[in-house]
């Protein structure tokens, strides 16, 4: 603020009633996850008002999917575990979806909870003993920072995984279904640099990133000795809005 730089671009749910909170001057513009109205954020997507506008990615609703996805993967598996971030405000709507779903599907549903590092080793612990055939790894900026570490763990303890974001798929993770990141920050650059051009926040709609992908990492799927199901493949192929794709 003292700086009285021309934008702010704000990452994070709790960042954005932070920023408003210091100044109702500066441009804000967001790109997260969360429904912008539902948390006060602006008061309209059409007309946002005031300093703020960005981009509203979409990551909820997206658990009946995933879940759908995986037990196409893992047919054999009936205890499936769902990894959620309590610390994380939709995660409690994640669960929900998740379990819902579970019941839709025939699936008994057990859950996961971690907010700190130290939490993942009991949780995949408790996966283990408690013989979950699969793991679904919700939403969660924590786990999105600590990709690596949960892909690590999958791995070694051989449990098929679906993630949300590509970037997991891409760090040796076996299947991810969720919104392109990269087409959403994409998306706020592009508001950015129409705000220094002279533009208002008020005057720019939220935009509402719903560009989907599904991504199989096939080498995680040959190492742990699985063939991918031909529904899973043609679906990967569907009007190249979903990738089949084999990374190292």
């Amino acid at each position: 603020m003292r700086r009285q730089v021309a934008v702010l671009l704000v990452s994070s749910n709790d960042g954005v009633p932070a920023a408003k909170q210091a100044t109702a001057a500066i441009s804000i513009v967001f790109a997260t996850g969360g429904d912008p109205v539902a948390l006060g954020f602006v008061p309209s997507l059409n007309r946002p008002g005031g300093n703020v506008t960005g981009i509203y990615f979409f990551t909820q609703g997206l658990q009946e999917k995933r879940l759908g996805l995986l037990h196409e993967m893992v047919p054999r598996a009936t205890t499936i575990a769902v990894l959620i971030n309590p610390n994380y405000s939709p995660a409690q709507n994640e669960l929900r979806d998740a379990q819902a779903a579970a019941t839709r599907l025939g699936l008994q549903l057990m859950v996961l909870r971690a907010n700190i590092e130290s939490d993942f080793a009991g949780a995949f612990a408790d996966l283990v003993r408690q013989r979950a055939g699969a793991l679904l790894v919700s939403a969660s900026p924590f786990f999105f920072s600590r990709r690596a570490q949960l892909v690590v763990l999958a791995a070694r303890h051989a449990v098929p995984t679906t993630y949300e974001w590509r970037e997991f798929a891409e760090a040796g993770g076996l299947m991810s279904y969720g919104t392109v990141l990269a087409d959403a920050y994409r998306q706020a650059g592009i508001y950015c640099g129409r705000v220094l051009k002279g533009e208002k926040p008020a005057d720019l709609p939220v935009v509402q990133s719903t560009r989907l992908e599904f991504v199989i990492n096939l080498s995680t799927a040959k190492a742990l000795g699985m063939e991918v199901p031909p529904t899973l493949s043609a679906r990967a192929d569907e009007a190249n809005r979903m990738l089949l794709a084999a990374l190292h």
